[in-house]
């Protein structure tokens, strides 16, 4: 398999998360919004709109491959900030591991910001 291959289906495999997130806010905000005012986010009502923009918009951009550096940054900081957010309590191992994943996936983004889309894109395409 070609180096464009594998990365569109990095690219795929990474996106199906945050477009469906994103789309399950959607649908219901406002317990997201609760969610978010529980843990202490500012602006709990605002907060969850841009967060739904961020996973839509950023997992769209990725699956596509559209400004894919920029969306993995995007992703990458995002992700890790949700690592520390509303994962890290080393009480709780089911919380660990899901911080360790969010740490892992914003690993992933950087790695495709350095390596860009592929040919197997909209940006490949340009």
């Amino acid at each position: 398999m070609s180096n464009s291959v594998h990365i569109l289906l990095g690219r795929v495999l990474m996106s199906i998360m945050f477009i469906l997130s994103g789309w399950s806010k959607l649908m219901a905000p406002a317990g997201t919004a609760g969610y978010f005012d529980r843990v202490g986010l500012p602006l709990p009502q605002v907060t969850v709109w841009i967060v739904i923009a961020v996973e839509l918009l950023g997992g769209l951009a990725i699956l596509v491959g559209f400004k894919t550096r920029y969306a993995a940054y995007l992703l990458a900081a995002f992700t890790f900030a949700a690592a520390f957010i509303g994962h890290y309590n080393p009480a709780d191992q089911m919380q660990m591991i899901i911080f360790m994943k969010n740490l892992a996936i914003t690993g992933g983004f950087l790695l495709l910001a350095k390596t860009g889309a592929g040919s197997i894109s909209i940006d490949g395409r340009r």
